[in-house]
C-alpha cells in the first residue's frame, strides 16, 4: 500500500522487537521532514530503548512526549506520545486516522495481533484502523529467522494492503559506519510514504 495522497500526519509505533535505532532516526527524519508524529511505544520497547541505546523512554506519555520534543527541539504539537491504554487519542478511530503508520521496529507478537485483528492496545489498534481505512501501512518486522507461522502472518498483512519491509540494509551504496547502515533502512521507509530525504542516493544518481 502505498501512499496516494500528501503525507502530513504519522502514527509511529516502537514495539518490543530489536531494532530501536532504526526506529529512533526515522522519529527523527519525520520531524525534520515537518511532519507531525503521533508516537506510540509498548512496555517492552521501553526495554529495548534502555538496553540497546542507554535510552530512557518514561512510562508516562507525558514525560516521554516533554523528553523527545526537548531532545529534537519540536513543540508538543508537532510530536504527540499516547500511552498504550489511551483508547480516545486520535489514532484509535477511523474518524481521525494519521495519513500513514509505520511499525519500527514490529515484534512478531503486535505482527501476529494485527494480522488476526485483535487489538489489546493502541499500537495494535492504530494499525488496525490504518488497514480498514485504506491508509498506508508499513510494517517492519525484526527477527530471524522467520517461523512459518511469522512468515504466515505477514502475508496476511500484505495481502491486507500492508508494506512489510524487514531492516535488511544494501551495500552498494559503501556504507561506512552503522549509521550509514541504519539510514539506508529509514530511507527506504522515507520512500514509501514518498517523503523526500537525503540520507543516501537514489540509485543511478551521481
Amino acid at each position: 500500500m502505498t501512499a496516494q495522497h500528501p503525507i502530513h500526519t504519522v502514527t509511529l509505533a516502537f514495539t518490543g522487537a530489536s531494532g530501536m535505532p532504526y526506529g529512533m532516526r526515522l522519529l527523527e527524519c519525520l520531524l525534520q521532514s515537518g511532519k507531525t508524529v503521533w508516537l506510540l511505544y509498548s512496555q517492552a520497547a521501553q526495554v529495548v530503548a534502555q538496553q540497546e541505546m542507554g535510552l530512557n523512554l518514561p512510562a508516562s506519555a507525558g514525560a516521554c512526549q516533554t523528553a523527545l520534543c526537548e531532545r529534537f527541539q519540536v513543540s508538543d504539537g508537532r510530536l504527540r506520545v499516547f500511552g498504550k491504554d489511551e483508547w480516545f487519542a486520535p489514532p484509535a478511530s477511523g474518524t481521525n486516522p494519521a495519513d500513514a503508520m509505520i511499525i519500527c521496529p514490529a515484534s512478531m507478537g503486535v505482527v501476529a495481533a494485527v494480522a488476526h485483528g485483535t487489538s489489546d492496545h493502541l499500537i495494535e489498534r492504530a494499525a488496525d484502523v490504518a488497514l480498514k481505512e485504506r491508509r498506508p501501512l508499513v510494517i517492519v518486522p525484526r527477527e530471524a529467522p522467520f517461523s512459518s507461522l511469522h512468515l504466515e502472518n505477514l502475508l496476511k498483512l500484505s495481502q491486507a494492503g500492508a508494506v512489510i519491509l524487514p531492516p535488511s540494509p544494501g551495500f552498494y551504496h559503501h556504507p561506512q559506519n552503522i549509521g550509514d547502515m541504519i539510514d539506508f533502512v529509514v530511507a527506504r521507509i522515507l520512500d514509501q510514504l514518498r517523503i523526500p530525504h537525503t540520507l543516501m542516493k537514489k540509485w543511478g544518481e551521481k
